[in-house]
C-alpha cells in the first residue's frame, strides 16, 4: 500500500490538536487566550446547562503554568465558568468533561514531545476529540475576533480538588469487583508526566506491587529519557526487579508500551492482538473487526486473519481510529505507538486503563509476559524520520515515481508509506516486508532522494 500525503501549513490544528515550541511557534499565551475566546464563544450553551463551563487539565510541563491561566482568562471573558484540575492524564480530561456535563474540555499537553513543546487538545461535551470542521470553525472565529461577555456575565474559575479520585474510580471499572491485581509485581514509568500521581495510586488500590519511576516531575523532565518514548530504562529495571511486567506511559498517559520479565520491549500491535483474541473469545468484538492505521504491522493483520478477525486501516492518528470505531460500532482499535482504544470504556486512548486490563489478562493466563504478550512475529519494518524537510516534496513526481518503482520491488507482501507528521516537524518513512535487507535498502534510497530534493528546493 502506498500513501503520499501533505499538510496544509496554514491550518492551526494538526492531527492531535495544536502543538509546537512554546514562544517560538504558534504556542503562546496570546494564542491560548484567543483560542479560548473563540472556542468558548462557539461552545457557549451547547451542553444545555444553565451556565456554560469548560474543564482544563494539563501535564507537568513548565509552560502549563503560562497556558492554563491564559485559557482561564479567555474562557471567562466570553462567559464560561472554568474548572481546572492540575496534572491529569488526557483520557481523564475527556472522561470528566462528559460526566461533569461541561460544554468543552481542554488538555494542555504535547504528549510525548519534550518539555520545550506544548499544545492544546480540545474535547466536546461528549468526551470525543473535536472533528476537523469544528476546529476549522474555531480557527475562523480566532481570525474574526470574539464577542466578549458583559461585565455581569463574566465566568468564574475554580479548582477541582478530587479529579484524580474521580478518574481512578472510573478506570478501575474495567475490572469486575471480584478481581484485583494482587500477587502482580510491575515496574511503572510515569514519564514524569500527567500520571505521576494517579498511576501509582490506582495500582496500589488494585493490590499490585509497583516499583515506580518517572514520578518526580520538575517541569523540564517530562519524557526526558523515560516513558513510552524511551522505555529502555523501564525494561531494564523490570528485569532487575524480577517483575512480571513493565509499563511505560507517555507524558499525557494516553499511550502505553510494555516490557516482558526479561526486559524486552512489547509494542502496541502485540497488545492489540492479545486484546482482540480475548474479546473475540468473550463475544465482545463487534463484527469481528479491529481498527488499525497505515502503520499497523502486517504481522498483526496476518495473525488476526487466522482468528477470523478483519483489520480496517485508517490514516495515522487515534482520532481517526476512534471516528471509524464510533461510526461502525467497532470495539477495539489502536496503533503500534501504544494508543489503544477500548470504546466500551473510554473515548480516547488510555494508557493506564490498557495497562490494568493487560495485567488482569496476564495474571489469569498463568503465563510469563514473554509467552503471553507476543502472540505473533512482526514483519520486518523500518521507520525513519527526516527533519526540516519541505513537506510539499512528497507530492513531487520524482518522489511519487520512486515510490511506485520501489513498491513494485516489494510486491503485494510489502508496503511503503511516506507521510508528514501531524504533531512534529518531521517527514516519516516506513518500509515493510519479509526481507529485512530489502527493507533497509529501500528505506535508505527513499531517504537519500528526499534529502537531495529538499536541498535542491532550498537552493532555488
Amino acid at each position: 500500500m502506498i500513501k503520499i500525503s501533505s499538510n496544509n501549513t496554514q491550518r492551526l490544528f494538526g492531527t492531535d490538536g495544536i502543538r509546537g515550541k512554546v514562544n517560538k511557534d504558534k504556542v503562546t499565551a496570546l494564542m491560548a487566550v484567543n483560542l479560548a475566546m473563540a472556542a468558548g464563544a462557539y461552545f457557549y450553551g451547547k451542553a444545555g446547562i444553565k451556565k456554560s463551563r469548560v474543564l482544563i487539565g494539563k501535564d507537568t510541563r513548565l509552560s502549563g503554568y503560562m497556558l492554563e491561566p491564559a485559557l482561564v482568562a479567555g474562557f471567562t471573558s466570553v462567559g464560561l465558568d472554568a474548572i481546572t484540575t492540575g496534572p491529569l492524564p488526557t483520557p481523564a480530561v475527556a472522561h470528566l468533561t462528559r460526566v461533569l456535563r461541561c460544554d468543552l474540555g481542554v488538555m494542555i499537553s504535547a504528549s510525548h514531545n519534550p518539555y520545550e513543546d506544548n499544545g492544546l487538545k480540545l474535547f466536546g461535551a461528549d468526551g470525543f476529540k473535536l472533528n476537523d470542521d469544528v476546529e476549522d470553525e474555531i480557527q475562523l472565529r480566532m481570525t474574526n475576533g470574539p464577542i466578549l461577555a458583559k461585565s455581569a456575565n463574566l465566568g468564574r474559575a475554580r479548582r477541582m480538588e478530587d479529579a484524580i479520585g474521580r478518574y481512578s474510580e472510573f478506570i478501575k471499572q474495567i475490572l469486575p469487583k471480584s478481581e484485583d491485581l494482587s500477587l502482580m509485581k510491575v515496574v511503572l514509568d510515569c514519564s514524569n508526566g500527567a500520571s505521576y500521581k494517579v498511576g501509582p495510586e490506582v495500582l496500589f488500590e488494585l493490590g499490585a506491587e509497583a516499583v515506580t519511576i518517572g514520578t518526580e516531575p520538575n517541569g523540564k523532565n517530562i519524557n526526558l529519557g523515560c516513558g513510552a518514548m524511551f522505555p529502555e530504562n523501564m525494561a531494564e529495571i523490570t528485569k532487575l526487579e524480577g517483575a512480571d511486567l513493565g509499563i511505560a506511559l507517555d507524558g499525557d498517559a494516553d499511550r502505553v508500551i510494555f516490557s516482558d520479565e526479561n526486559g524486552k520491549i512489547i509494542h502496541g500491535d502485540q497488545i492489540i492482538a492479545v486484546l482482540a483474541e480475548d474479546m473475540k473469545k468473550n463475544n465482545q468484538l463487534n463484527h469481528d473487526m479491529v481498527v488499525g492505521t497505515l502503520m499497523t504491522n502486517l504481522g498483526l493483520e496476518n495473525y488476526l486473519k487466522k482468528l477470523n478477525i478483519n483489520l480496517y486501516r485508517t490514516d495515522v492518528g487515534d482520532r481517526y481510529i476512534l471516528e471509524k470505531m464510533m461510526k461502525s460500532d467497532y470495539k477495539l482499535g489502536g496503533e503500534p505507538s501504544g494508543h489503544i482504544l477500548l470504546s466500551n470504556f473510554a473515548k480516547t486512548g488510555d494508557g493506564l486503563l490498557t495497562a490494568i486490563k493487560i495485567m488482569s489478562l496476564l495474571k489469569k493466563s498463568g503465563l510469563k509476559a514473554s509467552q503471553f504478550l507476543r502472540p505473533f512475529t512482526p514483519v520486518p519494518q523500518s521507520l525513519k524520520n527526516l527533519r526540516n524537510i519541505d513537506k510539499n516534496i512528497l507530492s513531487k513526481d520524482k518522489i511519487s515515481n520512486l515510490v511506485k518503482i520501489q513498491q513494485n520491488l516489494l510486491g503485494s507482501k510489502g508496503r511503503i508509506l511516506l507521510r508528514p507528521s501531524g504533531t512534529e516537524d518531521l517527514v516519516r518513512i516506513m518500509v515493510e516486508c519479509n526481507d529485512q535487507n530489502k527493507v533497509n535498502k529501500i528505506t535508505e534510497i527513499m531517504a537519500k532522494t528526499i534529502l537531495e530534493e529538499n536541498k535542491i528546493e532550498k537552493n532555488k
